[in-house]
């Protein structure tokens, strides 16, 4: 449990230092701030400060997390996390799910 809830509070980080070495400037990627909710925070450490696009980001989150299983990717994590593997292993398995040009070449 404390693996799954680590890896899911370094998700957003993660994506952040992905999308500044892709779009942006790596060395300035700003710390979370305690004050702000997931979705602010995403948004602020991706370097986005507009309070609205904060608030699409709150709405993306949340259509984004309803997946509960009818998708490839939260059943390729199910199914892996089934057999007691690593949590590291079973999010790779639900990322490598969403590659597929069935599900969108998705994120």
């Amino acid at each position: 449990m404390e693996d799954a809830l680590d890896l899911c509070a370094k998700v957003s980080r993660i994506a952040a230092i992905i999308y500044h070495n892709c779009y942006g400037d790596n060395t300035k990627i700003p710390a979370a701030d305690a004050n702000l909710d997931y979705g602010g925070n995403y948004a602020n450490i991706m370097g986005f400060s507009d309070q609205e696009f904060w608030e699409l980001m709150r709405l993306y989150i949340v259509i984004h997390a309803d997946h509960e299983g009818g998708n490839v990717s939260a059943h390729a994590t199910h199914l892996v996390g089934s057999a007691l593997a690593d949590p590291y292993l079973s999010f790779s398995a639900g990322m490598n799910g969403l590659a597929g040009p069935l599900h969108g070449l998705a994120n």
